[in-house]
């Protein structure tokens, strides 16, 4: 089913690998924590949070991870510098996996890229996000805190569609080669539900022409729906969820960010579901699978 005219690219960060064509390998999850109004959270600013209820939902997307053979990482939320850097070393002390340093703004990274890069953390750093619109200070400071993958959120500057999503994507991966970024995973920027569509068409677009490695936020697309729980009611938040990850997985995504690590218990098993199906295409056409992939997990 997936041919494409280039080669796949697959990266190695601490112990995930991501990329690769769809079916041979299985889609990297990523759970976000100490977002916005997240229940663990007891003060935004200072950091303040619940550790062992945050523990629980860490070890609940590791959980979910060996149960389907969906590798993860974990997507570090912070609302300032002093709380992301507490944010950031908790999560290394409680997951082995890597983890994507979020922080509101680029006032608010910047600043812990030091720390992470003094506590010997920047192996396992996913830098999130590189937009179009970074400056050359943020670039220099990637650079000199040797991290070596970001998500370059393809955001385009003018113009909505996926033709406009592709070209920013290539003068992205440009730019961020001069800070030394030598695995960039490619966030399709999904905003609503028709976005949804212009990411799979991107995903599919940029695999093709240049192996790139390509995901998105899906969960976007439900948080934005207005007329989701007011017209079709709280039942079916969840099932629309699970369907927008199944969407993007099926257009070939290499990576998901979910939305918050409660999701977990269903999204994981729904996108194993989908490697699982395509896994069984690529044994057909005498692809030899790993035996820890969904396809041999889920069972």
């Amino acid at each position: 089913m997936w041919k494409f005219e280039a080669e796949q690219k697959k990266y190695r960060i601490g112990n995930v690998e991501v990329g690769g064509v769809p079916g041979e390998r299985p889609t990297v999850l990523v759970g976000s924590i100490f977002h916005h109004k997240h229940r663990v959270v007891r003060d935004e600013q200072k950091g303040e949070f619940d550790r062992k209820t945050a523990e629980a939902l860490i070890n609940l997307q590791h959980e979910f991870s060996d149960k389907t053979g969906n590798p993860c990482m974990l997507d570090v939320v912070g609302s300032t510098p002093e709380a992301l850097e507490k944010f950031i070393d908790f999560a290394a002390e409680v997951s082995d996996g890597p983890l994507l340093l979020d922080g509101v703004s680029e006032s608010v990274r910047l600043p812990v890229l030091d720390h992470v890069k003094a506590a010997g953390l920047s192996e396992r750093i996913v830098y999130n996000t590189v937009s179009p619109r970074a400056s050359e200070g943020e670039l220099e400071k990637i650079k000199e805190a040797g991290i070596k993958s970001a998500v370059l959120l393809i955001c385009p500057k003018a113009g909505f569609g996926s033709k406009e999503r592709v070209a920013t994507a290539k003068e992205l991966l440009k730019t961020v080669k001069k800070a030394g970024v030598e695995k960039p995973l490619i966030d399709t920027c999904i905003l609503d539900v028709p976005t949804l569509g212009f990411a799979c068409r991107t995903i599919t677009q940029l695999k093709n022409e240049l192996g790139a490695v390509m995901g998105g936020g899906a969960h976007n697309a439900v948080d934005t729906w207005r007329g989701l729980r007011s017209k079709m009611g709280l039942p079916a938040v969840k099932p629309a969820e699970a369907s927008a990850n199944i969407l993007i997985a099926a257009a070939g995504a290499d990576f998901i960010l979910y939305g918050p690590l409660e999701n977990a218990e269903y999204v994981f098993p729904t996108v194993a579901m989908v490697d699982a199906a395509f896994a069984q295409l690529r044994m057909e056409e005498g692809v030899r699978i790993s035996r820890e992939h969904p396809k041999y997990r889920i069972a």
